[in-house]
């Protein structure tokens, strides 16, 4: 039998559409990963509060999330090509005029241009644009470009540990400005043309009408439900991801130590990524959103209990194998129950929601330890979250499988 059947959207091209845009997202989340790293640097120049940059890192996810929305209407109308070529390059200028902060200028350039117009109209275009490139390993492509975020951060941290030991971490960041822009743009330009798949228009599909139940419920009450859980559990998922260098440096673990930590954390997600992919494909987006939660919250209980250097490692490892498969679990989940022609509006409304969960995270936990000294009660409050996730996720799968049965 041939791999593509003659009815599927899939051929090779997909495959590559795909990998194409896993790399550029690599690049493009390769800025926010600069001030992680340096968290502690720069916090030295505003007084040691770290707060500061971890504001700058929560406006880059706030402002991913909302110019997803702005940015993938554009993308339906103009093509994904030219909001990726324009997204890189701002994410250069975000990163260029941060270097003349902090505060302000961090702030601007990371929640503006980095966060709003940049990533914003790489990361949600992306998802929408290869999801139309599969209909039957669907979850298994949009796990592979979901991955780029962790393709960032397993590559990035220890290149940019040692540049900003030895140059400073503003250097570092313009560095990476012009690296990006000139990788970015042209693969973006050659890439991205129209997609197979033809997207009906609800009316005269049918399946688009606002009377439709999901789950036997409201769509917009289920749709709801699936945005606070995302909210949920990425609060906890950011803490580690933010905090982690800056955690180890507390424990007297040394800065490049704690970038391999970071690394090591991102390289499982992304290597258990591509399996959670292959599971969501086979048991369905809420069923693999509720395991990679339980297991989260698992995992952020070890991290709030580890004080050492081998069993941090292996916490961080066993984080990054957990959560790694939740984002694009919701992604499928949406197309699994909600029709095509909503997926434009749909997909980068869920993925504010998460990117929101990201920055309240990471911002929370830099406030709680410059009001409190430690980092405890920041994770206690993600782990707080994620149970919080579990409750709406399990009420979601059980209706599911009674509607099953």
């Amino acid at each position: 039998m041939p791999p593509f059947p003659p009815d599927s959207v899939e051929t090779k091209a997909s495959w590559a559409v795909a990998s194409v845009a896993l790399f550029i997202l690599g690049m493009s989340f390769g800025a926010a990963w600069i001030t992680a790293v340096a968290l502690k640097d720069i916090a030295n120049e505003v007084g040691g509060a770290r707060s500061v940059p971890a504001l700058a890192s929560a406006l880059a996810w706030l402002g991913s999330g909302i110019g997803g929305i702005i940015m993938s209407r554009i993308a339906d109308r103009i093509g994904t090509r030219w909001t990726v070529i324009f997204g890189s390059l701002m994410i250069g200028l975000g990163l260029l005029i941060s270097t003349f902060g902090p505060p302000w200028p961090l702030w601007i350039g990371h929640g503006l241009f980095i966060g709003l117009i940049g990533i914003g109209g790489i990361n949600a275009p992306l998802y929408i644009y290869v999801s139309r490139w599969f209909d039957r390993r669907r979850g298994s492509a949009l796990a592979l470009i979901s991955s780029g975020t962790y393709l960032a951060g397993a590559m990035w941290p220890p290149i940019f540990e040692r540049a900003i030991a030895n140059f400073g971490w503003r250097q570092a960041m313009l560095w990476y400005a012009l690296a990006e822009v000139v990788v970015v743009a042209p693969l973006a330009a050659i890439y991205f043309r129209a997609p197979p798949e033809v997207i009906l228009p609800a009316a005269v599909s049918g399946t688009g009408s606002s009377k439709a139940r999901v789950l036997g419920w409201p769509p917009n009450a289920v749709f709801a439900l699936m945005c606070g859980a995302a909210v949920l559990c990425c609060i906890p998922m950011a803490m580690p991801q933010a905090h982690l260098v800056a955690f180890c440096s507390d424990l007297g673990i040394s800065r490049s130590a704690g970038a391999l930590m970071l690394s090591v954390l991102l390289g499982t997600a992304f290597l258990s990524r591509q399996i959670w992919g292959v599971i969501s494909d086979r048991i369905g987006g809420l069923a693999t959103v509720l395991i990679g939660s339980a297991w989260q919250a698992a995992s952020m209980t070890a991290l709030l209990l580890t004080q050492n250097e081998a069993g941090l490692f292996t916490v961080a490892a066993a984080f990054g194998l957990g959560f790694s498969g939740i984002i694009p679990a919701y992604v499928l989940a949406v197309r699994e129950l909600f029709p095509a022609s909503e997926a434009s509006w749909r997909i980068p409304t869920l993925l504010l929601f998460t990117a929101g969960g990201m920055a309240g995270g990471g911002w929370i936990a830099g406030l709680l330890y410059d009001h409190l000294g430690y980092y405890a009660p920041a994770f206690a409050t993600g782990i707080g979250a994620n149970i919080l996730n579990l409750l709406i996720v399990s009420v979601l799968v059980g209706r599911k499988r009674q509607l099953a049965v």
